[in-house]
């Protein structure tokens, strides 16, 4: 499916599983914190984005540990993926991040 310009999707925490049951915002199903939680932020290829991107998980991941980001670009090489791989805390943590990536202007998608 064709993206524009400023077109974003987003999945907020607990709702990466959409065949899991419904259990509420308050209390996704199947999530106990702390747990490994790996987040995908998609931007334009660029070190703007990677940074802006990086810094963000970092505000809310202070022990972020940098080894631990796998990315992809995409066929055309005009799109690249971050996934973030780190031990979520609780679920104001992640509202917050989803909240904050989704407020820079660079970021295409978060999931």
């Amino acid at each position: 499916m064709p993206t524009t310009g400023s077109t974003r999707r987003t999945v907020g925490a607990g709702e990466h599983n959409p065949d899991a049951s419904k259990a509420g915002p308050e209390t996704p199903k199947g999530f106990r914190f702390p747990c490994a939680y790996p987040l995908k932020v998609m931007g334009a290829v660029g070190p703007e984005f990677q940074a802006h991107a990086l810094a963000v998980v970092r505000r809310h991941v202070p022990d972020f540990d940098s080894s631990r980001v796998e990315s992809r670009t995409s066929r055309g090489g005009r799109y690249v993926s971050y996934t973030f791989h780190f031990t979520a805390t609780s679920r104001a943590q992640l509202d917050e991040l989803y909240a904050d990536l989704n407020r820079c202007e660079d970021v295409r998608a978060v999931l």
